[in-house]
């Protein structure tokens, strides 16, 4: 069996969580390292919590911290929807057993996609920012990127009428990686806003009854709430793990090759993604932009990803 390669670029996060515990658990992802970045909560936090899952699920790899601030912006966090630590809710040991690598993360994007034979997928799940820091810094990376499948923007917002929290912390660096020429699968909001944990769902994980199952049903039932509490939501939207789904069974979701552009200049549009769902351009798509998923094929794989836990 051919392992798909992945760097998983994140800020932990609930749904980042979930999203390493899915790739983790599947036999064929194979994960390289696990980066940080600024995003949910300052990068020290978003490290922090990403050694944390690796601790919990047994995850043995390089796990680097990374930008802690947007490429032009003031740093931005979302302690609105994740908490003061980004991954309130469950206890969580003050200092995990995983290390903190001793490369920035900018540089181990790098110095693994170089040594690699193309075949190294990045999967973005926060800001933009270690992944067009590093296009930046190395351009001779970008031709070796075999895809980035990333979580981010949407045809509406989610931090502003008109952009997703992700996009919206890094719109340059999202513009620099969409411009990059380098395959991109985009997993927005219209898809993910599909992929909610209500209380049956969560009830459904309990039922796994092992420490990770234990460990997501605290997550979700915290992000649950934060998700009534600030959007009126009933379910906890799993944003980040569709990614992942993606690797593993591409077939779940629907998508379309569309045109996607970065606005960066707009007054009260600054971080929207210009979805052209109907050609209007006539530019050439450079994105596969997910629209719909099955959910009871969603949701199965995310129990059997638990259940490998037990």
């Amino acid at each position: 069996m051919t392992k798909r390669k992945v760097i998983l670029d994140c800020d932990p996060g609930h749904d980042d969580a979930i999203s390493m515990i899915l790739a983790n658990a599947n036999e064929t992802i194979e994960i390289e390292a696990v980066t940080a970045v600024a995003g949910n909560v300052e990068v020290d936090k978003t490290a922090l919590n990403a050694r944390r899952v690796c601790d919990i699920i047994g995850l043995d790899v390089a796990v680097a911290e990374g930008s802690n601030r947007p490429m032009v912006r003031e740093t931005q966090i979302a302690e609105s929807i994740h908490g003061d630590s980004g991954l309130d809710g469950p206890n969580l040991p003050d200092v995990p057993k995983t290390p903190v690598h001793d490369k920035h993360a900018v540089d181990l994007i790098i110095e693994k996609v170089l040594e690699s034979n193309g075949d190294i997928t990045l999967v973005p799940t926060g800001p933009l920012t270690n992944i067009a820091m590093a296009m930046v810094k190395e351009p001779k990376i970008v031709p070796k990127i075999q895809e980035i499948v990333l979580m981010g923007g949407g045809t509406f917002g989610n931090w502003t009428p008109a952009a997703e929290f992700n996009i919206w912390v890094d719109a340059e660096a999202a513009k620099v990686v969409y411009e990059s020429g380098v395959p991109i699968a985009m997993f927005g909001l219209d898809v993910t806003h599909q992929a909610q944990a209500t209380d049956e769902t969560i009830d459904r994980f309990s039922k796994v009854g092992n420490d990770v199952s234990e460990f997501v049903v605290e997550l979700l039932r915290f992000f649950k709430q934060t998700y009534k509490d600030v959007f009126g939501f009933d379910g906890a939207p799993i944003h980040d793990a569709c990614t992942v789904a993606y690797l593993i069974d591409p077939s779940i979701f629907d998508t379309v090759d569309v045109r996607v552009d970065i606005e960066t200049k707009g007054e009260f549009a600054y971080g929207m993604t210009c979805v052209d769902l109907l050609g209007v351009t006539g530019q050439e798509p450079n994105v596969k932009f997910a629209q719909g998923l099955d959910q009871d094929r969603f949701w199965n794989l995310l129990e059997e990803a638990l259940k490998s836990y037990s």
